[in-house]
């Protein structure tokens, strides 16, 4: 259904079409992403709560762990919960104001994220290159201020995506090849010229992925500096050690990242478009589920906090 708009088109409704070529797998596929988001939601939510609980987790580092986790919970909660009802109920259409809104919160929570491991690289440089001074650079105002800073800053980039959108015509398509409502994949659905959309999304994927990844970078190059002039192999293993969960993070996410980013742009032609769509979900959905496990493992105080939660003690 479309409605005339001058010299062109805007539709009332988008189809999203899932996984093409997959369709008839939809509801074999619904079970691995189901069981990913539940774990995800369990964990996340477990682990926000863990901090909030126990005084021992009232540090920087662990406040920066809870707003990963409300990103990680928040950025799976806009995609999931719609794609599987796309999967068992074939529920596809979705309204354009609502596509809209979609795009907007998906592209700036995974921008929150990104900005979330930034500011853990650099409490761990402070952590490590400024121990004495650790608890006074980072008080609890200037975390509040910087978190504030991170979603803003995700949010004002983002949110020319959804004018970008409103100024394309969509002359006779509206099936987006996707299950949930990505820029590119809305603006490729378009009779129009796109370029401008392409190029605003490399800026702003620049911006903010290509800036956090240059000032964890230099957090680590300086980490890696201060932990080679430690005195001994125990102290050095001890130091680094606090980092290893946050590096596996980082891994978890960006990995599949950046390897959605550039086939959306260079690789439509040599990489399958199922493929393609199988690994915007999963970035989507992996690092929210993995995250909770892996500092519940690498992380020796969330373990005991752990530990005395079901032995029904507090922490001192």
């Amino acid at each position: 259904m479309l409605c005339p708009n001058s010299s062109s088109f805007t539709p009332t409704l988008f189809t999203l079409n899932g996984i093409p070529s997959l369709e008839a797998l939809h509801a074999w596929l619904s079970l691995p992403f189901c069981s990913m988001y539940v774990i995800a939601v369990v964990g996340n939510c477990g682990l926000m709560y863990l901090i909030f609980r126990e005084d021992t987790l009232h540090q920087p580092m662990y406040y920066f762990l809870a707003m990963l986790s409300s990103t990680d919970l928040a950025v799976c909660s806009c995609t999931v919960p719609r794609m599987l009802f796309l999967f068992w109920f074939n529920l596809r259409e979705i309204d354009f104001s609502t596509c809209l809104v979609q795009m907007f919160f998906v592209h700036t929570v995974t921008g929150m994220e990104s900005g979330v491991l930034m500011l853990m690289a650099l409490d761990r440089y402070v952590a490590i290159c400024y121990p004495l001074r650790y608890s006074t650079i980072l008080t609890n105002p200037i975390i509040v201020r910087i978190g504030l800073a991170t979603f803003l800053r995700g949010a004002i980039l983002v949110l020319p995506f959804t004018f970008l959108i409103k100024r394309l015509p969509f002359c006779h398509g509206h099936i987006i090849p996707h299950t949930y409502c990505d820029h590119m994949s809305v603006a490729k659905v378009s009779c129009g010229n796109i370029k401008v959309n392409a190029v605003y999304g490399l800026v702003a994927a620049i911006l903010i992925g290509g800036f956090d990844i240059l000032c964890i970078s230099a957090s680590y190059t300086a980490i890696l500096r201060a932990v080679a002039t430690l005195s001994s192999a125990e102290a050095q293993h001890k130091a680094f050690n606090t980092c290893t969960a946050h590096i596996t993070a980082i891994i978890i996410t960006y990995v599949p990242a950046f390897f959605s980013f550039f086939t959306h742009r260079f690789g439509g032609h040599t990489i399958p478009h199922h493929v393609h769509i199988i690994i915007s979900n999963l970035y989507l959905v992996l690092p929210p589920m993995m995250n909770p496990i892996v500092y519940g493992v690498k992380t020796q105080q969330i373990r005991e906090s752990v530990v005395r939660l079901f032995g029904g003690k507090r922490g001192p």
